[in-house]
């Protein structure tokens, strides 16, 4: 799977001036007016340059930052932490394995129940794929971390319960 993934010429080609500046620069898109960080629906993540698999929306949570805010990556091995040392601060940068691209940031300070970790990202460096399209695009392999969650929301409208 691994090998299908990568930063080419034509990818970087087609960012926006955003998401260059993200993945390539490392810039930080503001925050509360980005495309994901208050998406709800279910689906993946994956590089905007790469296409890799990154997170999960059964992952995401609202960590009141105005990011996309993930407990932890889809595919581990997808997502490099560097330390960075940039603006006085002492923090962890999160980096996509195969195109390198600036993401974001992880902080200890996520839900302790769901492992104590927020991947807190930019949306510019992401590309969101809906779970009916998952298949279609290539991410068919995904699809099953879904069942139990449709599941809950068949026996969630029976109830009348969320």
């Amino acid at each position: 799977m691994d090998s299908k993934y990568g930063k080419s010429p034509e990818a970087i080609a087609r960012l926006t001036s955003e998401q260059f500046r993200v993945t390539q620069d490392g810039a930080t898109e503001r925050a509360f007016s980005n495309a994901y960080w208050d998406n709800k629906e279910p689906g993946i993540y994956v590089d905007v340059v790469s296409g890799e698999p990154l997170f999960v929306s059964t992952d995401k949570y609202d960590s009141g930052t105005g990011w996309p805010s993930f407990t932890k990556p889809i595919v581990q091995g997808n997502v490099v932490e560097r330390e960075d040392r940039s603006y006085g601060m002492r923090r962890v940068e999160v980096r996509s394995a195969h195109a390198d691209s600036h993401l974001g940031h992880v902080f200890d300070d996520g839900p302790g129940d769901r492992g104590g970790r927020r991947y807190c990202l930019n949306s510019a460096a992401l590309r969101f794929v809906p779970v009916a399209d998952l298949e279609r695009e290539g991410y068919g392999e995904f699809s099953e971390l879904f069942g139990a969650e449709k599941e809950g929301q068949a026996k969630d409208s029976a109830t009348g319960r969320e």
